[in-house]
């Protein structure tokens, strides 16, 4: 009799357990900002005006950056920016993975937050780079997870073979430097996307 107690209580227990489900990156609530630093010391910031993204029930982060979508504040920057130094005629994207433990997500409750390290990569012009990602998770309520960075991601153009481009946005600005190496901080809120039951 216990023998066929058991298959029930575990078919129970694992209903009752919370479902894995689907992150999806809410771009309306997130933000990828760099800051560029020219004439050795003169900063400003930039950032991408269209992403999406998700985490899966694996704990597998993608967030992606459409580069033709890069604010400067300045139309002809955003230009250059795109023609020369991104080329978004052959390159639509910049691709951030990385991969975590999915139960430092199911395990969070409403309220709560958790500090997350994790090897990741970067992808940019056909060319990748890895990245030690620092971040902090909250869960904002049931259904929405905010990640941010607590360490800016340092990307090197000259990793990624940029630097004649950054050059020649250089020249052509008539600046004396353009740093090769941008700090990069990212906010992004993902919405709750369970999985359709099975029938």
């Amino acid at each position: 009799m216990r023998n066929s107690i058991l298959p029930f209580m575990l078919v129970a227990s694992l209903a009752a357990a919370p479902a894995l489900a689907d992150w999806s990156l809410d771009a309306e609530r997130s933000a990828v900002t760099y800051v560029t630093i020219k004439a050795e010391d003169v900063a400003e910031n930039n950032s991408f005006q269209e992403m999406q993204g998700s985490i899966d029930a694996d704990g597998q982060v993608t967030v992606v950056m459409m580069l033709d979508s890069v604010e400067t504040l300045i139309p002809i920057r955003n230009e250059r920016m795109r023609e020369i130094l991104f080329k978004t005629t052959d390159y639509k994207e910049a691709r951030l993975t990385a991969k975590i433990d999915p139960k430092l997500i199911t395990d969070l409750g409403v309220g709560e937050i958790v500090r997350i390290t994790a090897e990741g990569n970067l992808t940019l012009q056909s060319k990748t780079q890895p990245m030690t990602l620092s971040m902090q998770a909250a869960k904002l309520n049931a259904g929405t997870l905010m990640v941010a960075t607590t360490k800016p991601l340092l990307v090197d153009a000259a990793k990624f073979g940029m630097s004649d481009e950054v050059d020649k946005l250089r020249e052509i600005a008539g600046l004396d430097s353009i740093s090769d190496a941008v700090p990069v901080t990212f906010v992004v809120t993902f919405v709750d996307t369970p999985a359709a039951t099975a029938q």
